[in-house]
């Protein structure tokens, strides 16, 4: 009897079918935007927005980041007041749509006026390919007197959501130099962190030292996107990035506009684990002193 193994061969692909489709699903590609903008023009931002969707989706990107506050501007000055949208008002209601029509969650910086009280905060907002709304979080650690003049504090950090295989925590800008803040979105089972940034070009240290530090000490992947250019004369350092758990660079930018995107993957961070075990060998018993403030007493 002769037997052409077909039945074999059958087999063989099928697994090697099921192998590949855990592989996708156990890496993603992400988009950082490094974008000069258009300060309180809204409309132009949101336009500008629906081509670097298509671009990022083009690329095999599932999500795109943008910068801080990057829907109606950093260094706009009073401006915010005016131009501060509710999180499902009508930027988001088209954002929601370019999501949908390319395929790609957005995630984006922008100020939030909250109804219920009027207050303003600096938000970010993450909005899923099929247009909902997924995840939200308020700037915890305002820098200098003009964000403290034009925003409130958030009160808490936002437990991280799920994205395919990846737990994704959010933080902005400032909150990353805080080293408790990486390690509470960690702890609370994040592998990625998204931070929508607005650095100026005499900080970057932050980008070269403490970003990188933040993804090996936490073992996870930090998506830094920053504004490029000249803004009402505040000129920003860019130099985006995404890193991983070695602390290197999966994709970088310059100082101008850029469009970058970088692969995660979970057997990466697996691996890194290994090499860098901080998160199982803490001794949280230690450290009781980082919830108390510089007096002593629990902060």
């Amino acid at each position: 009897m002769r037997h052409n193994g077909s039945g074999n061969n059958r087999e063989r692909r099928s697994w090697q079918a099921a192998a590949a489709s855990r592989m996708v699903v156990r890496a993603m590609k992400l988009a950082l935007w490094q974008t000069v903008g258009y300060p309180a023009d809204v409309a132009a931002n949101l336009a500008a927005l629906q081509s670097t969707a298509q671009a990022a989706a083009t690329a095999g990107a599932e999500l795109l980041l943008c910068p801080e506050c990057w829907l109606c501007g950093y260094n706009i000055g009073a401006a915010v007041a005016t131009l501060a949208e509710s999180f499902d008002g009508a930027s988001a209601r088209r954002i929601a749509a370019i999501a949908r029509q390319n395929h790609i969650a957005i995630a984006y910086g922008y100020a939030e006026r909250d109804l219920s009280g009027g207050h303003v905060y600096n938000s970010v907002q993450v909005i899923g390919a099929d247009g909902a709304a997924i995840a939200h979080y308020r700037k915890t650690h305002l820098f200098g007197v003009d964000e403290r003049a034009a925003y409130c504090p958030g009160i808490q950090f936002e437990p991280p959501f799920s994205f395919g295989v990846f737990r994704i925590g959010l933080l902005i800008c400032y909150d990353v130099e805080y080293p408790e803040a990486v390690r509470s979105l960690a702890l609370m089972g994040a592998d990625v962190i998204l931070i929508p940034t607005a650095l100026t070009d005499e900080y970057a240290a932050v980008t070269d030292f403490l970003v990188p530090a933040r993804s090996i000490e936490n073992q996870v992947y930090l998506a830094y996107c920053n504004h490029a250019g000249v803004e009402n004369g505040m000129r920003f350092l860019g130099g985006s990035r995404l890193t991983g758990m070695d602390g290197k660079a999966l994709a970088a930018a310059g100082a101008g506009e850029a469009l970058i995107i970088g692969e995660i993957s979970k057997h990466d961070q697996e691996a890194a684990a290994r090499i860098y075990p901080y998160r199982c060998d803490r001794r949280p018993e230690l450290y009781g002193r980082l919830s108390r403030s510089s007096d002593g007493h629990s902060a």
